[in-house]
């Protein structure tokens, strides 16, 4: 056994292409650390919908330069395969740790198999690559990130012609192809022949996003804003110098792509501590809202001013800056089909079903919301927003925020601000509040555990509510792919709803919860949130003790 795993990283080593990693799997060959070597061999990364996505190091375990090549041929493969082996891969890239060398490396396997290869001219946003796909007529795309993951980690996104993140059954066989790839020197890798886009791809992506607001409306809002030590901050920047914004104050510690992340513990709006020099720029600067874009600048996040909140800051959740946002494009008369993941407020179909609009729920991810026929809006609660799918068929934090300051501008004429809509929309269709029970592990049998005892002995209450139904959603249906997830709808006093799913990008078991409140008139709005408040707490603790998970 020991000299089978010091042999297969022997061989691993031999083919290694980037001094770094060889230094460091070396280094553990010589001290014989079989632990360390045990964890980076005991299997591959596997790529999936998400693509890959891992922490950086030597062995197949881990994202490094042989792991890329060999996804980036595989994916060339099933090009090839789909009678596409001449067309365009553009090639996106954030500012994390090796993102540029696995760009690179990406260009050189496409145009070593006769594809013709595209590379972005710099770090720049998701949603630029996204666009850039259709924009250019490629057959593909690829995107260099992990997102908001930790500093160690980065990741592999795959995008097809349509502009949109792939769905079973491309991960499969493109998954397929890349175990088909026996050794790396068999993979042609071009020492030149691919296309350094120039300025042209972004100014035609801000060109675009004039589309996102309407001719004349109020462009007021003040903003404070932090690109989260990402790429957004030039992108955002001229945008809104585009559409005729105030400039935004920016969070300077976090205004220029750092791969360290060095102010944050996770380079994620919606982890505690994330936001904490944001408001402290907010308390002296004053603005209308706080606006955040995660490192590769596809999701947003808001806060708006609350005097009853600790620092006078308060985050909106995303699914009440989605509701936000469908309450906006339905005053601006937008038409079209309104979309959400399953594991987002109820409140969208509310909106749109008063709005005489169709709405329609889809597994979790953009890949599955971009893909709904006649899309004209879509979110999820993880801060992820289409506001402009004929445009980017992702989620795109830059229009989002240009979005987000035209309805505070908009408000903001009226007298009003973005906590006053939510009261509104909370009397209209009732307060939906939504919270989420977020388990990072280190040991992922945790989470399979808990799945495991959630089906073998599912609950019969929550929180005080009868589970008046429960759908193992791996079995599918009718509306939705089969998917690892519970759903639990709840009645009793009030309407509930409770799905269980593991993240697809995290060592996370994420829980998420929507209770939904009668509210008879605005002076009911204190209570119905007191009762809310409540009401989620115990559904948190009864399904954290239903689950078996630690500490409960």
């Amino acid at each position: 056994m020991q000299q089978d795993l010091i042999a297969r990283a022997e061989a691993w080593l031999a083919e290694d292409p980037d001094p770094e990693t060889r230094a460091e799997l070396a280094a553990l060959i010589e001290a014989r650390d079989l632990d360390a070597l045990g964890d980076r061999f005991a299997g591959t990364l596997q790529f999936g919908t998400a693509g890959l996505r891992g922490e950086l190091g030597a062995g197949p375990m881990r994202m490094n330069r042989s792991v890329v090549i060999r996804a980036a041929a595989g994916l060339a493969a099933y090009l090839r395969a789909k009678g596409q082996g001449d067309g365009l891969v553009v090639i996106g890239y954030d500012a994390r740790y090796k993102s540029a060398d696995f760009a690179r490396d990406t260009a050189a396997v496409m145009t070593g198999a006769g594809l013709r290869a595209a590379v972005l001219p710099r770090p720049l946003p998701t949603p630029v690559l996204a666009f850039a796909i259709r924009q250019l007529g490629a057959v593909a795309g690829v995107e260099v990130t992990a997102s908001h993951n930790p500093p160690r980690d980065n990741g592999y996104k795959v995008y097809l012609g349509d502009g949109s993140q792939i769905v079973p059954p491309a991960d499969t066989e493109i998954a397929a192809e890349i175990a088909a790839v026996a050794r790396l020197a068999d993979v042609p890798l071009a020492e030149s022949g691919w296309e350094t886009l120039g300025e042209e791809v972004l100014r035609a992506y801000l060109e675009r996003t004039d589309a996102v607001l309407s001719a004349g409306s109020p462009r007021t809002a003040r903003v404070v804003y932090t690109a989260m030590h990402g790429v957004g901050k030039d992108v955002l920047t001229a945008a809104f110098a585009r559409a005729g914004f105030p400039p935004p104050a920016l969070v300077a510690e976090q205004a220029d792509p750092d791969p360290a992340f060095p102010t944050v513990a996770f380079p994620n709006p919606e982890e505690p501590g994330a936001m904490d020099l944001a408001f402290e720029a907010a308390r002296a600067v004053v603005p209308d809202v706080v606006i955040a874009n995660d490192p590769d600048a596809d999701r947003c996040a808001v806060a708006v001013p609350d005097a009853g909140a600790e620092g006078g800051w308060r985050m909106l959740r995303g699914d009440e800056v989605g509701a936000l946002l469908a309450a906006h494009l339905v005053r601006k008369g937008a038409t079209g089909v309104f979309a959400e993941s399953i594991v987002s407020s109820s409140l969208l179909g509310r909106i749109a079903e008063s709005a005489g609009l169709a709405h329609e729920e889809t597994l979790t991810g953009f890949k599955w919301i971009a893909r709904v026929e006649g899309l004209r809006y879509g979110y999820e609660e993880a801060l992820g927003y289409c506001v402009d799918p004929d445009g980017v068929r992702d989620k795109d934090g830059i229009t989002a925020a240009l979005l987000v300051a035209e309805l505070v501008s908009v408000l903001k004429e009226e007298g009003r601000t973005l906590l006053d809509l939510l009261d509104d929309l909370a009397v209209e269709h009732g307060l939906h509040a939504t919270d989420q029970l977020s388990v990072r592990v280190s040991d992922l049998s945790v989470i399979a555990d808990a799945m495991r005892t959630l089906r073998e002995k599912p609950p019969v209450s929550l929180g005080g509510l009868r589970v008046a139904s429960a759908e193992d959603l791996t079995v599918g249906s009718a509306s939705l792919p089969p998917t690892d997830g519970l759903r639990y709808h709840l009645d009793g006093e009030y309407a509930a709803r409770v799905i269980v799913r593991p993240s697809g990008t995290e060592p996370k078991l994420k829980c998420y919860l929507e209770v939904v409140v009668p509210v008879p008139d605005a002076t009911a709005l204190p209570t119905a949130r007191t009762r809310a408040t409540t009401v989620l707490t115990a559904l948190k603790t009864d399904l954290a003790s239903a689950a078996g998970l630690p500490g409960a």
